[in-house]
């Protein structure tokens, strides 16, 4: 199974997701067309994964008037607060649990993806939970 997170850097709020069984780049464009319709970011920050370097990908980018940004080659550092996250649901969700079959994975990554952003506080945020940051960003910073 792969996963396509939108994560906002500033707050840590997992903006969307989606899970795919092939690697094909329709599910990473459903995912972003879905959070545009939302909100859009001012720039986009990836690898240099075939998903993110692909025509489809970038032209929707530009389209949307979204800056592209991608980490350096072999760089997982570029992208350390995506790194985290994946880092925080392996070790809190997936490597805990026995999915058995991809609706059951489903089923654990939306639940855990809802505790991230509403329940589980982030140190860097001063503790505070990603969907108060994201909501309230000021009156975090001030306090």
């Amino acid at each position: 199974m792969y996963l396509f997170n939108i994560i906002d850097w500033y707050s840590r709020k997992v903006i969307d997701y989606e899970l795919s069984s092939t690697l094909e780049k329709g599910f990473v464009l459903r995912c972003l067309r879905r959070a545009f319709g939302h909100r859009k970011p001012e720039m986009m920050n990836s690898d240099q994964g075939s998903h993110f370097t692909n025509g489809d990908y970038l032209e929707l980018l530009e389209k949307e008037g979204v800056k592209v940004s991608m980490d350096g080659k072999g760089r997982a550092t570029d992208n350390s607060r995506t790194e985290r996250y994946f880092r925080s649901l392996k070790y809190e969700c997936i490597y805990l649990n026995e999915f058995e079959d991809p609706r059951a994975l489903r089923k654990g990554i939306a639940r855990y993806v809802q505790f991230y952003n509403q329940e589980r506080p982030h140190q860097s945020l001063n503790e505070a939970k990603p969907d108060q940051f994201y909501a309230h960003p000021i009156e975090k910073i001030a306090s």
